[in-house]
């Protein structure tokens, strides 16, 4: 008989130790869960941000090559009238280049896109020029993550949109 007591009393203890989660635990659990999970998007998200920034230098750089490249060929840069089609297909109009090569000056005869897939800007008058990406909105100016990324960095006149991310 005692040992039945004893197995009774055992038996007691384990279905009150088992008893499970409260719904305020499980509630409290889930928002804790929910926070950590927003920390970690938010740094994810400024992560992707960070490399499509870095990745829009990289295209900059390549075209501000590839325009140096039609320079020595031609004795100018194009126009913001011819834009960076100038590298794609012979410019008409204008001055002429005479040593312009037959597959032009990029090899998949396309003028890559910024990683928003928006065009670059290109601004030239003939001697200088700068390559602008609009960033994320597609827009002019902007704060945060849609501030503009420029090759030569932000004319002065222009400042008034927010500060610029110019290629490093």
């Amino acid at each position: 008989m005692q040992t039945e007591n004893v197995q009774e009393n055992v038996t007691k203890t384990i279905v009150q130790t088992q008893r499970g989660f409260s719904l305020i635990e499980i509630l409290i659990a889930l928002t804790l869960l929910g926070i950590a999970g927003a920390f970690v998007a938010g740094k994810v998200f400024d992560q992707l941000y960070e490399g499509e920034v870095k990745s829009t230098r990289i295209q900059m750089n390549n075209l501000d090559a590839r325009l140096k490249e039609f320079r020595r060929k031609c004795g100018f840069y194009p126009t913001t009238e011819q834009g960076l089609e100038a590298l794609v297909t012979k410019p008409s109009g204008g001055r002429e280049c005479r040593d312009y090569p037959p597959n032009g000056f990029i090899e998949d005869s396309q003028v890559p896109k910024d990683p928003w897939n928006n065009d670059f800007i290109y601004e030239s008058d003939g001697k200088t020029f700068n390559i602008i990406s609009y960033g994320p909105d597609g827009e002019a100016g902007g704060e945060g993550n849609d501030v503009d990324v420029y090759l030569r960095g932000q004319p002065k006149a222009d400042n008034a949109g927010g500060e610029a991310a110019p290629v490093e």
